[in-house]
């Protein structure tokens, strides 16, 4: 079992005091495979139970972990099994009532957020999906710790149209339902290609079938330590820059996998992954945009921006999978736009468009994150939207994602504002073209020719 050397510890309160490095999140996966009922109010019931019993000690051991180490761990989160998987057999209409006790349950252990309000419908939809997908909006907008994801495509399986029209949609009435509070609800939804089952960052956490009963995944943020390393080899050829992030990714992933491994064993509950991401926050010095500036762009967004996060984010990826043997998740470069100083900066002086964010998806952990639009942007250009990230996704055999909000009343130069870790946002403007016949076709897109690997 791995532990804490008195060498590791001072070079993690470096980095934490002078460089904003923190354990971004400890999730605590659960799976509700058990609690299958056929009544919606004992499924309820089960869901609730199981949930406070199994993380009653989570937020005390990561609040001990901190006081004894120094190490901030800024979230405790618990993901689910999807839900769509276990209320089907309650024949229910609605599955808003789940939704409520997982809420409940998030307050009563102290968990931060839960993820796992979800659906996965890459190939088609089972009755319970269609059930989920139609209470989210509803859903997002009762509860205040609830997270939903939907996948609607996968190198695999292709891209499900008819998923994908529906998404814009509930997107939509997400944000509507919020409109006092900027269309909130739309930020805690999260529209997959390629969803991975292991992922401990909301909103697109949930507990995969194909994991076990429970289990401790951790998610590392270090943009501030990268940044801080770049600035030792300015002007260095790029070589050089590789080299040093990487080396930068392995310490803070060590780190990782050591609090995983700590907390672990506290709870006497199995490793899972350690998620490097670099995950930026709106605080000053915790920019994924701001590594991009020093390697030598004038903004993000500036011509070259693709090609510094490509590097950046297989650097991160090389040093990562060298610290442990288990680095999973997602793994690699954020980029949300209110979450982000430099994003932020950027969006508001014109250099980032949606446009070049799309472009900047090929290449970083996920997709098109909080990212912030009028509030009368059509349901079917939502959705288009989503259909070509997942078509970056699917072809390029990566995950991709979509979390945007039409702010309701907001127009293009106005700005949106949720508080906390979600930020804020300039609201950005949406190519007006119509899209609507694309998107009413419905039906499948076929999986790349690529997916025949066997």
């Amino acid at each position: 079992m791995a532990t804490m050397n008195p060498h590791e510890i001072l070079e993690t309160i470096r980095m934490i005091d002078q460089e904003n490095l923190d354990i971004r999140t400890i999730t605590m996966g659960i799976s509700l495979r058990d609690c299958v009922s056929d009544s919606m109010g004992r499924l309820c019931e089960k869901i609730y139970d199981k949930i406070c019993r199994t993380a009653r000690d989570l937020v005390r051991t990561g609040r001990d972990i901190e006081e004894e180490y120094g190490i901030p761990i800024v979230n405790k989160r618990i993901s689910v099994t999807p839900v769509s998987m276990i209320a089907e057999g309650t024949g229910a209409s609605d599955y808003t009532p789940i939704a409520r006790a997982l809420d409940r349950a998030a307050k009563e252990v102290g968990v931060n957020f839960i993820g796992g309000f979800s659906a996965l419908v890459h190939k088609g939809y089972t009755a319970g999906d269609r059930t989920l997908i139609r209470s989210i909006a509803e859903s997002l907008a009762t509860t205040e710790y609830v997270c939903s994801s939907v996948n609607v495509g996968t190198t695999k399986a292709g891209i499900n149209m008819d998923a994908v029209a529906e998404m814009g949609g509930v997107i939509k009435r997400a944000a509507e339902l919020t409109a006092g509070q900027d269309g909130l609800a739309a930020a805690k939804l999260v529209v997959f290609c390629n969803a991975v089952e292991d992922n401990p960052f909301m909103a697109g956490a949930f507990h995969g079938p194909g994991e076990p009963e429970c289990v401790i995944n951790v998610g590392v943020s270090g943009p501030g330590v990268v940044k801080s390393a770049l600035e030792a080899v300015r002007g260095k050829p790029f070589d050089v820059v590789a080299e040093t992030v990487k080396r930068t990714a392995f310490r803070i992933t060590r780190m990782g996998q050591l609090v995983a491994r700590e907390a672990s064993r506290r709870l006497q509950v199995p490793f899972g992954i350690v998620d490097l991401s670099l995950a930026p926050t709106p605080a000053v010095g915790d920019s994924v945009a701001h590594i991009l500036t020093e390697m030598g762009l004038e903004m993000a967004g500036a011509p070259g921006t693709t090609a510094a996060l490509a590097l950046l984010n297989d650097a991160v990826k090389k040093g990562g999978v060298m610290a442990s043997s288990h680095v999973g998740g997602l793994s690699g470069a954020f980029i949300p736009v209110s979450e982000d100083a430099g994003m932020i900066e950027a969006a508001e002086a014109g250099a980032l468009t949606l446009e070049k964010l799309e472009a900047m998806t090929c290449v970083c952990s996920v997709g098109l994150d909080m990212i912030a639009v009028p509030g009368d942007t059509p349901a079917e250009t939502l959705s288009a939207i989503i259909a070509d990230e997942a078509a970056i996704g699917m072809i390029n055999q990566k995950t991709t994602a979509v979390r945007i909000i039409p702010a309701p009343g907001k127009i293009v130069g106005d700005s949106v504002e949720f508080g906390g870790l979600l930020g804020h946002a300039p609201v950005m403007a949406v190519n007006r073209f119509g899209c609507g016949d694309f998107i009413r076709r419905g039906g499948r897109i076929p999986a790349p020719i690529h997916s025949l690997r066997n």
